[in-house]
């Protein structure tokens, strides 16, 4: 009873770290090694409250207003993601996001930097100014790493 016991113990393990480690070596293609420049992203879902769209708003008043030529030149982009959609479920799960979030992802020299600004989207989401100055003062400083 012990051997069984013991024997089926080591199988539920097993079978546990097996299961985590389900990532193979190519999953994620690598990125070209002379390309340097910064991604914004601004995931949500389907539904959406007042905070979430004025975080894109507000992202994207940014973006216009003091990165323009960078969005011209490629240096800067910005992509909306609804993860409910299908099509989007690989980036969604690739930055675990599953509602509402804002990252930057600085790509330099070909390896990528995920900057997690959800808690900050949040804080600041309503209030345009207050908002649009520390976003740019972020994006500021990654630009300047490149």
């Amino acid at each position: 009873m012990q051997k069984t016991i013991s024997f089926i113990a080591i199988l539920t393990i097993a079978f546990i770290l097996t299961a985590c480690n389900n990532k193979s070596e190519n999953a994620t293609p690598s990125l070209d090694t002379s390309v340097s420049k910064i991604e914004i992203l601004d995931f949500h879902s389907t539904h959406r409250c007042m905070t979430c769209k004025a975080i894109e708003a507000n992202t994207k008043y940014t973006l216009d207003t003091y990165f323009s030529e960078e969005l011209k030149q490629d240096k800067i982009s910005f992509q909306v993601i609804n993860v409910d959609e299908k099509e989007n479920e690989k980036i969604a799960e690739k930055f675990e996001a599953s509602g509402t979030a804002l990252y930057i992802n600085v790509i330099k020299n070909g390896k990528e930097s995920k900057i997690d600004l959800t808690e900050f989207a949040f804080m600041e989401g309503n209030d345009k100014e207050a908002f649009s100055k520390q976003l740019k003062t972020k994006i500021d400083t990654q630009l300047n790493t490149l």
